[in-house]
């Protein structure tokens, strides 16, 4: 198969093999971090959960450090990216150390979220980082091919990741704390990995001087005005469509996804870790979407184009999420969970390769940013909107009819413009 061929390629080129094992390991200790926080926040017997109490904790962890992705890109496109994801791990191995304390210490709730919030925010400088450094160890005709297989990996390894934080929960009882320094172990792993890359390999090809953090301040405004300017040209309109357009897409997998942890926790479950074994095997599931996306994605857009395998993509969900989530069941639940993995990164595969392909190296650390900020919001946003629409146990035919009819205002939009 092409495919096949092309990965074994890709696979022998030393300097991604290794930028692809940062991010497995980074990665996998998000997955680890992320059912630690999940079993804590959410699936805890003493905490009575809510969707405004998910929508509260989202808020707290995502909307700030949404802030910093603009100084990320500002600051990517200024230093080395080797650099940032080998002390952007060592740091996230620290704070993660500290989080295991505090849980393990069960202080108030708003000095975890403090904890939390600072490992999230250096997440941001880490995953922007090897999306932007990316196109620096491969050649442009396998881009697509490496863009299937990178980020797709890093999620499955966060998905195997999560898998081990249940497995340790399994093994011992009321070890949340225990969970987070096994993340913490990952992202030390993930800073010596870092190592075997030369500190100048990832770019960016000029190197000013590091500014200060008050200059970095003052020029971020106008460093991001250029960025947007460079993506509002003629030539990449379609990325600012392909953006737009992951942007909402993101926004229905936010709103699922507050509706699936409420699902897990109430309406099919009465005890709190049966619905976290439940939930834990939702995103296995999903995991496995993530993994059929990367193998259909090259063919597809190949064939299509990556702008019509985004349409594709948007009218498959507006087709088979209503069919399979409106019955509120176990087993079309985790159908759905398969879809949506399969749909959401198709479509993040494709629009990654849109903007990489489209954008200058020197702008390209800080379009992701605004690319991650984007994300971020639109989650948050989706989380807040779930919250004033769902019962208490979940189940909602208006969100899950709401969802539907952006999917497929999403295709529409997305056939139109590339039918022209």
């Amino acid at each position: 198969m092409p495919v096949v061929r092309d990965l074994r390629v890709l696979l022998r080129l030393r300097d991604f093999r290794h930028l692809l094992a940062v991010r497995l390991l980074s990665q996998g200790a998000d997955g680890v971090y992320q059912v630690a926080l999940a079993a804590y926040v959410v699936f805890s017997p003493e905490k009575q959960t809510s969707p405004v109490a998910i929508a509260s904790a989202m808020a707290v962890l995502l909307l700030p450090y949404s802030l910093v992705g603009p100084f990320a890109g500002v600051l990517l496109d200024r230093w080395r990216r080797r650099q940032v994801l080998l002390y952007g791990n060592l740091l996230r191995a620290l704070l993660a150390a500290v989080t295991a304390v505090l849980i393990a210490s069960h202080v108030p709730d708003w000095l975890f979220y403090v904890s939390a919030l600072c490992v999230t925010a250096v997440n941001r400088f880490v995953l922007s980082g090897l999306s932007a450094a990316l196109p620096r160890v491969v050649d442009t005709e396998r881009l697509v091919l490496a863009n299937s297989l990178s980020p797709t990996a890093g999620t499955l390894a966060a998905t195997i990741g999560g898998g081990l934080a249940f497995g340790v929960r399994l093994l011992a009882a009321d070890s949340d704390a225990a969970v987070v320094l096994l993340g913490a172990t990952l992202y030390l792993c993930a800073a010596l990995t870092a190592l075997t890359m030369p500190p100048g390999l990832l770019g960016p090809d000029q190197h000013p001087a590091r500014p200060s953090l008050a200059t970095a301040v003052i020029t971020t405004a106008r460093d991001l005005l250029e960025a947007l300017r460079h993506l509002a040209a003629p030539p990449r309109r379609e990325a600012v469509r392909a953006l737009l357009s992951m942007t909402v897409m993101r926004f229905c997998y936010g709103a699922l996804l507050v509706l699936v942890l409420m699902l897990c926790r109430y309406a099919l479950s009465s005890d709190p870790d049966d619905g976290l074994g439940l939930l834990g095997l939702a995103f296995a599931i999903s995991g496995a979407g993530f993994f059929a996306a990367a193998v259909v994605t090259p063919w597809a857009a190949g064939r299509l184009g990556p702008g019509r395998w985004i349409a594709v993509c948007a009218t498959s969900a507006a087709v088979l999420e209503p069919a399979l989530g409106l019955p509120f069941t176990t087993v079309p639940m985790l159908v759905s969970a398969f879809v949506l993995g399969l749909i959401t990164q198709g479509a993040k595969i494709a629009t990654d390769t849109i903007v990489q392909s489209s954008v200058d190296d020197s702008f390209r650390g800080r379009i992701f940013s605004v690319y991650d900020v984007l994300f971020n919001v639109a989650f948050v946003g989706a989380a807040g909107v779930a919250a004033l629409m769902l019962p208490p146990d979940g189940r909602s035919v208006t969100l899950v009819i709401t969802v539907t009819l952006i999917y497929a205002a999403v295709a529409s939009a997305m056939t139109r413009f590339e039918c022209r």
